[in-house]
């Protein structure tokens, strides 16, 4: 297999799609540009002409290349990439940057399951609700989060939690009080499962955020853990603030 890619579980032509992502990004096939037909590409990268043309259909569906009749395929827009992903930010910035950029919502699972919780965290609810779900932009899967929220403060709008993001939500509900709130973002690789959600390769970059909510009383209201493609996550941090 050529070096560019592994032995992992992730399909090749998803692979061969993160390779010219990755080009994109850096420049490498700049915007309005021409990128080399199927048999150059498939010459370069040492695989088959089908594994070529599914790897570019994957970009032509993210809405990255486009054809021209007669004239090849060419770079329209580079992937997108988060607007403000701050390590340390407010509960309140935070509901506004999701009410601003309001993904589509996929459901993949839904029960009760009791989270695993660090010591640091603090004391479990008596009970969870689990929402596992994909958020999506218009044109691709952005992240995967896994999340349990407090089957009391759950049941105060059901519908709500099931149909909207979580934390403005959170933040809409008068009878819900925040004692704390904190994150954590690592820097890591897609496992299969997250890979196959978000149509990526195994051991494709990603960020992992974890979050969770606390009430006055220290029971842990609500923790979510986030997986971001990474090319849709920018971390920005203002070093005076």
């Amino acid at each position: 297999m050529p070096a560019f890619f592994d032995h992992s579980a992730s399909p090749l032509y998803a692979q061969l799609a993160d390779v010219m992502r990755e080009r994109i990004v850096k420049g490498g096939w700049p915007i309005d540009t021409r990128i080399p037909t199927l048999p150059a590409l498939a010459d370069e990268f040492g695989v088959a002409s089908i594994t070529v043309r599914q790897a570019v259909q994957l970009l032509k569906n993210e809405g990255l290349l486009s054809p021209e009749q007669g004239r090849g395929t060419f770079v329209r827009r580079k992937p997108e990439t988060h607007p403000r992903m701050k390590v340390e930010t407010s509960l309140t910035r935070l509901a506004e940057l999701y009410r601003e950029l309001a993904p589509r919502l996929i459901p993949l699972g839904e029960g009760h399951a009791m989270p695993r919780l660090e010591p640091e965290d603090g004391p479990p609810a008596p009970a969870y609700q689990f929402l596992r779900r994909i958020h999506a932009s218009e044109r691709q899967f952005t992240s995967v989060i896994s999340a349990y929220l407090d089957q009391r403060v759950f049941d105060l709008a059901p519908q709500r939690f099931r149909n909207e993001l979580i934390i403005p939500v959170l933040m809409d509900l008068a009878a819900v009080r925040i004692g704390s709130a904190r994150q954590v973002l690592t820097i890591s690789t897609a496992g299969a499962e997250t890979a196959n959600a978000l149509n990526i390769s195994v051991s494709a970059p990603v960020a992992e955020v974890r979050r969770v909510i606390c009430a006055p009383d220290g029971t842990v209201i609500y923790l979510g853990e986030l997986t971001y493609r990474g090319d849709f996550i920018r971390v920005e941090m203002d070093l005076l603030e």
